[in-house]
């Protein structure tokens, strides 16, 4: 028969090991900690640069005009706040799931105190490494104006001159419709122009590696690329970017176990090299990286967007093929798509459209049709002139995909109202005409479907289609056109036919030409 103090022994080991696996179990994810505070982040917000923090935390820093030191090395940029919804939403699971409290609003006071904690111990540090600090400033310096020689060097790290080989899939024969209720969703484009999966199809940069670097061996291992990434030798760098760029081509499972915050900072500073052959296959890397879905969100987590629009917007020709092409495969996914536009990656995609490159055009228009999926980035587009510059490549070869994008605009009401001012019903009638000419179904049902946003609700399109003679061109497609075209063709036309209410049809040209509208009586239906 077993004693008391026998039994009492095993409750209390049992107790303890159940103790044990809770807290281990209960121990929260390192995203799920604000870096400053070291708390369960109560409201998570993503800032500038790309890292996420506790929004009572970044308020405090942007008071005391402090930006602490990350792990990895970088200081973050507090000028932009975007809430985290994503984040609090899964810290919010996590809470549930494992019965941990719920992370409460943390205590100014406290934050404040920690901050200044930061401030006196980053100083501390600053100062005891004043001799590195300099030597970094005399590089930087060095950096800005090299000498001929390092000129020189730059050089012979230039892409080769051999021609380029264009690999991409062209959007033309597809058709996206504009947002409308009766429209479903169409298949399109979903990989960058400047991606191939082909080891023949390296581009000019992709200068050939060492052969002892065996993309099977040790070379594929993160840590290794994250250490080679950083070197200080430029031959050592440019080596492990090709490679990093080579393994991770094809290889689905070692992108995804790549994709790092170490890695991806090493990676970040790579964009920044004033050497062609570095910075290309860099962005090339990080193209391969951003194909999974798994990876989208932690690049743009990692603070790597702000450098790769500083590449779009100066780098070189190849770069920024690539970084179009990043930018497009980072807007696929939804949650990055107000954080890409709030980042500033708007207006270089806007100057991008007239690239030399046709990758990077397509690219780029392609990457503005998924970011202006978002009111907000709709509302920037307006405001940044986009719907004078889009009408105005109707007649390039990128209307296919400049079309998509004023779907999406004229499906706002911003977009609506400056693309009636910007007289783009005509210009969408004309080109429509053409297409009814050429008979480019993808083309012209994207006109259609553009149009179609634009009747919804304004009183100024029936005046301006009638100026335009949209009628006869709308009964073109009527009878010639794909179901879907036809049918909101049919829509437009009947809506051109019917009379204003109480039996007064407005005279839209007096309108029009005076400001004044004016009203007849007729026993007909208005004909155009």
């Amino acid at each position: 028969m077993v004693g008391n103090g026998k039994l009492s022994r095993w409750r209390f080991s049992i107790r303890s090991s159940a103790t044990a696996r809770k807290s281990e179990k209960t121990k929260p994810l390192d995203e799920f900690i604000c870096p400053i505070s070291g708390l369960l982040m109560f409201e998570p917000v993503v800032v500038s640069s790309g890292q996420t923090f506790e929004k009572t935390s970044v308020d405090v820093c942007k008071e005391l005009n402090f930006a602490p030191i990350l792990a990895d090395g970088s200081r973050p940029d507090f000028s932009t706040v975007i809430p985290n919804l994503a984040l609090k939403k899964a810290i919010h699971s996590w809470c549930k799931s494992t019965g941990a409290d719920l992370p409460c609003q943390t205590d100014y006071n406290f934050i404040q105190d920690s901050v200044r904690t930061l401030m006196s111990s980053s100083s501390q540090s600053e100062g005891d490494s004043r001799f590195r600090d300099s030597e970094r400033d005399l590089l930087k310096g060095m950096a800005d104006k090299p000498p001929l020689i390092l000129t020189h060097a730059a050089t012979q790290l230039n892409p080769r001159s051999i021609p380029h080989h264009h690999y991409y899939s062209s959007s033309s024969e597809e058709s996206v419709l504009a947002n409308v209720p009766d429209t479903p969703p169409f298949p399109f484009v979903t990989r960058p122009s400047c991606y191939s999966s082909s080891p023949s199809a390296s581009t000019s940069s992709e200068i050939v590696i060492d052969e002892t670097l065996d993309p099977n061996s040790s070379t594929s291992d993160e840590q290794h690329f994250s250490t080679k990434l950083k070197s200080l030798d430029v031959f050592e760098q440019e080596q492990c970017v090709i490679s990093l760029r080579k393994v991770t081509r094809t290889d689905e499972e070692l992108r995804v176990s790549l994709c790092t915050p170490r890695l991806l900072a090493a990676l970040r500073q790579c964009l920044l090299s004033r050497y062609a052959a570095v910075q290309t296959n860099a962005v090339a890397a990080l193209v391969n990286l951003s194909l999974e879905n798994a990876n989208k969100l932690k690049i743009v987590r990692s603070g790597i967007v702000p450098p790769l629009i500083d590449v779009l917007k100066g780098g070189f020709s190849e770069s920024q093929e690539h970084a179009a092409g990043a930018l497009f495969s980072l807007a696929l996914e939804e949650e990055n798509k107000t954080a890409i536009g709030v980042l500033g990656a708007l207006q270089p995609l806007l100057h991008a459209l007239h690239s030399d490159s046709e990758r990077t055009r397509n690219d780029s228009a392609l990457a503005l049709y998924h970011l202006s999926l978002k009111q907000s980035n709709r509302v920037k587009l307006v405001k940044l002139g986009a719907v004078s510059t889009l009408l105005t490549m109707l007649e390039t070869g990128l209307a296919g995909r400049v079309l998509l994008v004023l779907c999406n605009l004229a499906a706002s009401t911003e977009g609506k109202s400056a693309m009636l001012d910007s007289n783009a019903v005509e210009c969408l009638f004309r080109k429509l005409r053409t297409e009814n000419v050429n008979a480019s179904e993808s083309t012209r049902e994207n006109c259609v479907a553009c149009l179609y946003s634009l009747s919804h609700g304004s009183m100024r399109f029936k005046g301006l289609a009638r100026a335009a003679r949209g009628a006869e061109v709308l009964r073109v497609v009527e009878e010639n056109g794909s179901e879907r075209a036809r049918e909101k063709a049919k829509r437009m036309l009947m809506m051109l036919r019917e009379r204003d209410e109480g039996g007064e049809s407005v005279d839209w040209d007096a309108f029009l030409e005076g400001g004044v509208s004016q009203t007849q009586y007729r026993g007909s239906s208005t004909e155009f």
